[in-house]
């Protein structure tokens, strides 16, 4: 298949005939939303472009919307004070079985109803995941994620942006961060969850079903704890404290390891209960 490509330099649509099987598009500030279709071709809106134009490429069924001189590799240490102020807000629809990676500097990201696996790589700018049920990979310096209804297996890497998962069904969740707070909400009830989340500072709170199925062991130097599971142990009172234990048949993991950061483990409520009353108050050292 030849390659085609366009070079948007103002406000633009273009609707693509070929296939596409990949999307890698690289921003700088401004926002990029990507929806999954079911339709096998893609859509590309650029509503707002500051600075450069875009080059768009469609090859081999790979789609690519980015800047000349912002490459995939190394987009984490990318940084050139000679560039003019660029921005722009892209849109995309694209097959939800496509592969999605998305690189961002300053910029705000969606990604929504991806079936393929999914990439993230960000220096700053908030970014929002929903309904994707393939693996997802995110790295970022300082910008936050949040994880909405995902199902695929999440890994997450930042030195100081948060993580919040909402509705997580993922039975997998890795998660490492220097000073970011991590915030998970995860309905994975009757699969076996394998939770591994590591900082230095950040806070840990993390709300599992009722039942839950885990081995679990959670650590912090000198952060305080709180459980509201009673077939836990919390150990410690000065310095190092530490909840450990097995919840239903152990066959999950969860543990979650922070230096100075507190640590909590909250219990969701059965689906027929109502909010009220849903979270117990656990024991604080």
């Amino acid at each position: 298949m030849p390659e085609s490509t366009w070079s948007v330099a103002e406000p633009r649509k273009l609707a693509f005939d070929d296939p596409v099987t990949a999307l890698n598009v690289r921003i700088v500030d401004g926002m990029i939303n990507v929806v999954g279709t079911d339709e096998p071709t893609a859509r590309l809106e650029v509503s707002a472009l500051t600075g450069p134009p875009l080059i768009v490429t469609l090859e081999d069924g790979t789609l690519t919307v980015a800047y000349e001189d912002l490459p995939w590799q190394g987009l984490l240490t990318w940084l050139d004070r000679r560039s003019p102020q660029r921005s722009a807000v892209v849109s995309l629809a694209v097959p939800a079985g496509a592969t999605v990676e998305v690189g961002v500097i300053g910029a705000e990201a969606v990604v929504s109803g991806i079936r393929g696996r999914a990439e993230l790589r960000g220096i700053s700018g908030d970014s929002t995941l929903v309904g994707l049920s393939g693996a997802v990979r995110a790295e970022t310096v300082s910008g936050s994620l949040e994880a909405q209804a995902v199902t695929g297996d999440l890994r997450f890497q930042s030195v100081s942006g948060d993580l919040t998962v909402v509705e997580g069904a993922g039975t997998s969740v890795r998660a490492e961060s220097v000073t970011g707070h991590m915030v998970l909400d995860l309905d994975t009830s009757p699969k076996p969850t394998d939770i591994r989340l590591t900082s230095v500072s950040g806070e840990i709170a993390i709300r599992l079903p009722h039942p839950a199925d885990a081995r679990v062991e959670a650590n912090t130097a000198s952060g305080s704890v709180s459980n509201a599971f009673e077939d836990l142990r919390v150990g410690g009172q000065w310095g190092a404290k530490k909840i450990t234990g097995t919840l239903g048949a152990g066959t999950g993991k969860l543990k979650a390891t922070t230096v100075s950061g507190s640590i909590a483990l909250l219990r969701r409520p059965p689906a027929q209960d109502s909010a009220h009353g849903a979270e117990p108050t656990g024991k604080v050292l």
